[in-house]
């Protein structure tokens, strides 16, 4: 459809001028909006774009629907460097959502404006300097422009002035100045002019330079000054003063130098006041070989290229007494022994101190003011000569003496002519002029060392630690101040077994024990113990008491032994015959106790006697019953203990102790043959092997295998011919013979099973574990004994007969490539129903162990049968 206007007299051009201020008003339109509108305008008239790019406009509200487009000010509008026209895009929105979108096209016109001075007179006014008796000549150039590029016109003012400017601007002198009749300074006001009449105008400030040419003189007639050497800097020495002829009545303008180079004064190049501006020092080099000091003093009257006179000035520097006598070092440390004889010399200070002053009067100085805690030994021989003396008598172990082991004493050094070093030395009379002695006493070693006691005595008990203090010793020595003593041992304190078992502090005198005491071995030892102060030493003898303690634990023989009894072994028997003898080095034979500490189940064993004697038997004290159940143990291991705490000893011991001993027995108790027990059936024994391969050792079944069949070549070759010559010669053995072959079948590889059927007439119980197990008199085997399972009747040993000549060639063959295999398995079976412990020597067989080796020569005695070749 058709688009509503909303903007009423756009769009539309206009113009403006060129450096228009802000807020001037460029155009003026109207907002119309729909009568829908209630609320009028939503978005304002705003400028959403401008061709080129520019913030110098901006619309303003007149009220109501009524606006106006205004310059910002920013920038300002310049027709010269600026663009020329700009077209502004004016967006509006009423509140029913209808838009409008406007041109408004602005065109900047050109204004003339005033020309414009450049360089040096657009930024300031210009001064030139002109001397006199210059001959008419251009003296400078007016830089001016029209930003319209206009030609300009020039023109100064005054019109008296003896100056003129061309059309280029170029400024002329029409004179040659005098600098005596003429004015010294000249104003000029330059104007410039464009073809409209703007014109701006500056001013030129042209100086006269006054020109001389008459000699300044001085006149000052002093030639020769006077001052004493410190002076501060700024004092004035002298006020030297010229004139020039060229000034006639007005003040000369001079300019005054030094022109030897000095470090010590300085003169005011337009005053010329000649002052101190160093440190005058009469008593450093080189003043102090040449007091005096000459100045070539120059005046001119022009800073360069003029006239000038010279004059010589000599300033003669005295010494005055500004120096104090200086000591160095300014402290002294000496040392003298006590007792030392009065009178003795310690130090001379005038041959340390000095004073730098040139003049005689002002180098002299004095000792005076003897002072400090314990001045009262000492003395100055005189204030001259500065000799510092003994005088009194110094012993530091004398009570009335201080104790004072360093003295410090001071000692004042003054000019003897009146200082005049306040200045230059604010502090120097409270502190350097003061010499500081110290003199330390040097003590002397008269006395020896004296131990507290002569003897020391010291009683310790043989289970003392190692490393224990026993006893500490002490001296003391009455020198002043008091000595370090060390203590040593000098004697004794060893034994056949240890150099030294003694150790003493060097510092506190603790006597220490280095190896353990043994009151059994020696119950006295005696050594020397020394104390020096390293000059003088004393001796004192050191006695140690060894207490006897009951340290030693009873050593009894044996101390291990096995023992097999029969189970109907008598009450009240000596088993075996066996005794226990017991020794103990520090203990009574009738101090032994005898203990059955372990493993004595129903207290079938005890010991006679149980106290009282180091021999002791062991006796059966019960009868076994396993029949009831009551004793189930086959095994008893007993730890017996022997403690020697029954009688105590009648020499004094520090401490009552307890030693024990420990014997450890192993009882078997042998079942009767005839008793009556009930059996399990067979035992079946199954041996598993199981081969691991390795994947990195792969080459080993392989090394192994090539070289059994290389083995197994080697002797199967021999094994056929043999073979061959016996088929020829004998008959099969089991066809001649008709003798019926026994196979003992055995489990290989989990393959093939055998039942060993075997009568276990008896039990026992594990010592390791503690574990019931029954076991056979005749083979010696061995099983564990289940809780709940009853006993069985004795099965006999299954065999496999075969008598035909079918079975006897098949035999014959089956036993040819398992001749090892046999009694390999058989060998197995034994270790497997062993015993665990062979009977020691001098031992009786048990039933179980016989039955064992009887089983194993027939198992052999089989092996060797199945081998032979028939």
């Amino acid at each position: 459809g058709r688009r509503i206007r909303l903007l009423k007299g756009l769009p539309a051009t206009s113009t403006v001028e060129e450096n228009s201020a802000a807020g001037v008003s460029v155009y003026n339109f109207n907002v119309t909006v729909s009568p829908l509108a209630s609320g009028g305008v939503a978005i304002l008239p705003t400028i959403v774009n401008s061709n080129p790019l520019t913030e110098a406009f901006d619309i303003e509200s007149k009220g109501g629907f009524e606006y106006r487009v205004v310059t910002t000010g920013n920038p300002v509008l310049d027709y010269e460097t600026m663009p020329k026209s700009f077209d502004l895009q004016i967006f509006v929105e009423d509140t029913t959502g209808r838009t409008d979108l406007n041109i408004l096209t602005i065109q900047v016109t050109d204004k003339n404006e005033d020309p414009v001075f450049r360089g040096n007179m657009a930024i300031q006014t210009v001064m030139i300097y002109m001397l006199e008796g210059t001959p008419p000549e251009h003296i400078y150039q007016v830089d001016a422009a029209d930003p319209e590029n206009a030609q300009l016109k020039y023109s100064l003012l005054p019109a008296t002035a003896p100056f003129s400017i061309r059309e280029s601007g170029a400024i002329f002198s029409t004179k040659e100045f005098d600098y005596e009749k003429d004015p010294h300074c000249y104003f000029l006001n330059i104007t410039v002019t464009d073809p409209d009449g703007l014109n701006s105008t500056k001013t030129v400030n042209i100086n006269i330079i006054n020109i001389n040419d008459e000699r300044p003189f001085f006149t000052t007639k002093q030639r020769i000054y006077r001052i004493p050497e410190e002076q501060s800097p700024g004092t004035i020495v002298a006020n030297v003063t010229a004139k020039d002829p060229d000034d006639e009545d007005s003040p000369s303008r001079l300019f005054y130098s030094i022109q030897s180079s000095d470090r010590y004064f300085s003169i005011n190049p337009v005053t010329g006041v000649l002052h101190v501006t160093g440190r005058i020092d009469r008593d450093a080099l080189p003043l102090r070989l040449h007091p005096n000091v000459s100045l070539i003093v120059r005046v001119e009257d022009s800073p360069s290229s003029g006239h000038a006179s010279e004059m010589e000035i000599t300033i003669i520097v005295d010494d005055i007494n500004d120096n104090p006598p200086e000591c160095n070092p300014s402290a002294f440390r000496k040392e003298a022994y006590e007792n030392t004889t009065p009178g003795t010399f310690l130090v001379d200070l005038r041959n340390y101190c000095k004073d730098i002053d040139v003049d005689p009067s002002n180098n002299q100085f004095s000792f005076t003011g003897l002072s400090g805690f314990g001045s009262n030994n000492f003395a100055l021989e005189s204030t001259v000569s500065g000799r510092l003396v003994i005088t009194g008598t110094i012993d530091l172990e004398n009570p009335a003496n201080p104790g004072v082991e360093v003295y410090t004493l001071t000692v004042r050094v003054q000019d003897i002519a009146h200082p005049n070093y306040s200045s230059k030395y604010p502090f120097y009379i409270s502190f350097h002029n003061i010499i500081y002695i110290y003199i330390r006493i040097k003590p002397v070693n008269e006395f020896f060392p004296v131990f507290s006691n002569l003897s020391y005595v010291f009683s310790v008990s043989e289970i003392t630690k190692v490393g224990s203090s026993i006893g500490r010793v002490h001296a003391i020595d009455k020198d002043w101040p008091p000595s370090a003593i060390t203590y040593s041992i000098v004697a004794g304190a060893g034994t056949r077994d240890y150099t030294n078992i003694f150790w003493i502090s060097p510092t506190i005198g603790d006597v220490k024990i280095l190896a353990r005491l043994d009151y059994e071995t020696t119950q006295k030892h005696i050594f020397t113990v020394q104390a020096s102060d390293q000059e003088k030493s004393m001796t004192a003898l050191v006695t140690v008491n060894v207490l006897e303690v009951n340290d030693e634990e009873p050593v009894c023989s044996p101390n291990f032994f096995s023992l097999q009894i029969p189970v109907s072994l008598a009450v009240g028997t000596n088993i075996n015959g066996f005794r226990i003898e017991c020794q103990d080095r520090d203990s009574d034979p009738r101090s032994f106790r005898y203990f059955i500490n372990e493993g004595n189940e129903n207290s079938h064993f005890i010991f006679s006697p149980s106290a009282g004697s180091n021999t002791s038997r062991l006796i059966l004290a019960s009868r076994f019953d396993y029949e009831s159940g009551l004793d189930t143990n086959w095994i008893y291991s007993l730890r017996v203990h022997v403690t020697d705490d029954n009688l105590v000893s009648a020499r004094d011991k520090t401490t009552h102790l307890i030693k024990t001993a420990t014997v450890t027995l192993s009882i078997r108790v042998i079942p009767n043959p005839t008793t009556a027990t009930t059996t399990t059936p067979g035992l079946t024994i199954v041996t598993r092997r199981e081969n691991l391969y390795s994947p990195s050792a792969w080459y080993v079944p392989f090394v192994i295998t090539l070289g059994g069949l290389l083995l197994l070549g080697l002797l199967g070759y021999p094994g056929v011919l043999l073979l061959t010559r016996l088929r020829g010669r004998c008959p099969p053995a089991g066809r001649a013979h008709r003798t019926p072959l026994f196979h003992f079948t055995f489990c290989v590889s989990s393959q093939t099973m055998t039942k060993l059927s075997t009568v276990f007439d008896g039990e026992a119980r594990d010592p390791v574990t503690g574990r019931m197990y029954e076991f056979s008199t005749r083979s010696g085997a061995r099983r564990w004994k289940k809780s709940n399972e009853p006993l069985q009747p004795v099965l006999a040993m299954q065999v496999t007969s075969s008598a035909t000549d079918k079975s006897g060639q098949e035999t014959e063959k089956a036993e040819a490539p398992s001749k090892k295999e046999p009694s390999k398995k058989r060998k197995e079976l034994t270790a497997a129903t062993k015993p665990a412990a062979k009977p020691s020597v001098g031992q009786s067989e048990t039933p179980g162990q016989a039955g064992l080796r009887l089983q194993e020569q027939k198992e052999e005695s089989e092996d060797r049968r199945l081998s032979s070749p028939a």
